[in-house]
């Protein structure tokens, strides 16, 4: 496969985003003449290192859109989530830590259309988050997330949103629909055939990557986020 030739960054550096007490720490990029930035909500025990997220990060950086990877948890609470598996799904907390870096990308790049791109636990997260109407969110995509989790905040959402699951992945794709339904907002369910929950399947993390690039191309690279 040919790769595309990567965009220039005008920013390019690492981050520290303050969350009441906890310090989190990411990595943040900005291609030239870029509208809108996308924050990755990772989940179920992932970090800004994911290669996964990295790959789709390049994608839709290569598309002239920003991006900002972030742990959602700190070096200690990483430690104690991979014990005991509790974080991950603290929604409430996630989310907290996703409009706070929000708002710390509004204040230093009030110009860039925002967007969320969540994965597991964090497409819960990223929709929970979502429906601040403070946050004004431009668009969201979640990859074999579990929107599920966002629950009665679902109808809340206004910004446009994309679910995509693996048509191998059943039990993810169930709660997906579900939540589908419930969602009030301009919205779209996409399925990548033959992909199973982390798309490890050749070829279905490029759909992936692809699909989340076009929706953020056109939701967030306008003058008004859409």
């Amino acid at each position: 496969m040919t790769k595309p030739a990567r965009a220039k960054a005008i920013q390019s550096r690492a981050v520290q985003i303050r969350s009441r007490d906890a310090i989190l720490r990411g990595e943040l990029n900005i291609p030239i003449e870029a509208r809108g930035v996308v924050l990755f909500a990772h989940g179920s025990g992932s970090s800004r290192y994911s290669p996964r997220n990295q790959f789709v990060a390049q994608t839709i950086f290569d598309a002239g859109i920003g991006t900002l990877l972030f742990d959602l948890l700190t070096v200690h609470e990483e430690a104690i989530d991979s014990i005991t598996r509790h974080l991950r799904f603290d929604i409430g907390l996630l989310a907290g830590r996703l409009i706070d870096a929000t708002r710390w990308l509004n204040h230093e790049y009030d110009y860039l259309n925002v967007g969320y791109f969540g994965s597991s636990t964090g497409g819960g997260a990223a929709l929970v988050a979502a429906a601040e109407a403070s946050a004004g969110i431009g668009a969201v995509v979640s990859r074999g997330g579990r929107p599920d989790l966002a629950g009665d905040a679902l109808p809340l959402v206004h910004a446009p949103t994309l679910l995509i699951v693996g048509g191998l992945d059943y039990a993810v794709m169930e709660l997906n629909r579900e939540a589908y339904d419930s969602l009030t907002c301009e919205k779209e369910f996409k399925v990548i055939p033959g992909a199973t929950h982390l798309f490890e399947e050749p070829g279905t993390l490029e759909e992936v990557a692809r699909a989340a690039s076009e929706w953020f191309s056109c939701y967030l690279n306008t003058n008004n986020g859409g």
